[in-house]
C-alpha cells in the first residue's frame, strides 16, 4: 500500500465538514408479485416493477451535486429466501441495476432476512458474503464512525450462536476504538428496527424482542451513538431512546403502508444528523431541498 494510500485512510478519522449519504431499504426485488397474490412464500416470480424503481433509484442519486458519500442500502435486497427458485436471477437483476451506481459512489449492503433467512445458518451468512460483502463490518467517513451490523442475529440466532458471539465481541471491539479515536459521531445501520415507535412498544415481527432491544439500547446509549437506520417495516417510522435516534426508512420497493417508494438523505453535520425522505420521483425531478444543501456549505 502506497504511503498516500494509508494518509488518505487515516485522513478518514478527521472531521472535514459536513457531508451526507443516502440511505435506502428493501428493493426486494419479488414482493410487489407476491404480495398482490397473496403468496409470499412462492409467488415472487416477477420483479419488472422493482427493477423500475430500482433503476430510477440509481438515476436519482447519480444526478445529486454534491455526491453523496456512499449509498447504503439497509438490508432485503430481494424477496427469494435462501434456497429459493428465483434467488439467483433476482440478484443478478439487482447487480445489473446498482451496477450503474456513479463509480464514485460506494455502495453499502447490510443483510436483511430475507437475504440470509429469518433463521440464518452458517452457510445462508456465507452465501450472502460471497454475494454481496461482510454481514458486518465498520468503516470511517470524515471523522464519522459507521457501523454495519447483522440484525438477524439479533431476532434469531439459534442455527448460529457462535456467530452471534462474534458479533458481539466484535462489536465491543469497535465501540472501544471508537472511543479511543474521539469520533465526532457514531452511526449504525442494520435492517431489522430495535423498535418502531417507542422503545418499551411490544415485540413483533417487526422490530427485536424486548430484552435483546433494551440491551443493545443501553449498549448503544453508553457508547455516544446518536443514530440506527434501519429498513423492514416498508413504512417510515421511528422514536428516540435517551439521545439515540431510531430511524425507520420505508422502502425502493413494495409499500406495505401509505409511503410512497423512496429514499432517505442523511445530512451529517458538526453537531447533528438530519434527514428526510424523499419520494423517488421527488428525488429525481427537483434534487435535494435547499434547507439541506445550505447545511452542506457550511464550513466548520
Amino acid at each position: 500500500v502506497a504511503a498516500a494510500d494509508v494518509a488518505g485512510f487515516f485522513d478518514e478519522y478527521q472531521w472535514k465538514g459536513p457531508f451526507y449519504f443516502i440511505q435506502g431499504a428493501d428493493p426486494q426485488f419479488g414482493l410487489m408479485k407476491a404480495w398482490a397474490v397473496g403468496d409470499t412464500n412462492n409467488g415472487d416470480d416477477e420483479w419488472g416493477e422493482e427493477i423500475k424503481l430500482a433503476e430510477q433509484a440509481v438515476q436519482a442519486i447519480n444526478k445529486l451535486n454534491p455526491k453523496p458519500k456512499f449509498f447504503v442500502l439497509c438490508g432485503d435486497l430481494i424477496h427469494g429466501m435462501p434456497g429459493s427458485q428465483w434467488r439467483k436471477d433476482q440478484e443478478q437483476d439487482l447487480k445489473n441495476v446498482l451496477k450503474n451506481t456513479d463509480q464514485d459512489i460506494p455502495l453499502v449492503f447490510v443483510s436483511g432476512n430475507h437475504d440470509i433467512g429469518n433463521t440464518p445458518t452458517k452457510e445462508t451468512i456465507d452465501n450472502y458474503c460471497k454475494n454481496w460483502g461482510d454481514d458486518y463490518f465498520s468503516f470511517w467517513v470524515g471523522g464519522v464512525f459507521f457501523l454495519v451490523l447483522n440484525s438477524q442475529l439479533y431476532f434469531d440466532s439459534s442455527k448460529c450462536p457462535e456467530l452471534k458471539q462474534a458479533q458481539d465481541v466484535w462489536l465491543n471491539e469497535q465501540l472501544a476504538v471508537a472511543q479511543k479515536h474521539k469520533c465526532k459521531h457514531i452511526i449504525v445501520f442494520q435492517h431489522i428496527p430495535l423498535f418502531l415507535k417507542k422503545p418499551d412498544e411490544a415485540h413483533d415481527y417487526f422490530n427485536l424482542e424486548k430484552s435483546v432491544r433494551q440491551e443493545i439500547m443501553e449498549k448503544f446509549h453508553k457508547a455516544g451513538i446518536k443514530a440506527v437506520f434501519s429498513g423492514h417495516y416498508h413504512r417510515n417510522a421511528g422514536g428516540s431512546y435517551r439521545g439515540l435516534e431510531m430511524v425507520v426508512s420505508s422502502a425502493i420497493g413494495c409499500q406495505l403502508g401509505e409511503d410512497t417508494h423512496g429514499l432517505r438523505v442523511v445530512v451529517v453535520t458538526d453537531e447533528k444528523i438530519v434527514h428526510r425522505y424523499y419520494s423517488l420521483n421527488e428525488l429525481s425531478s427537483q434534487g435535494i431541498e435547499k434547507e439541506l444543501l445550505d447545511m452542506l456549505a457550511k464550513q466548520n
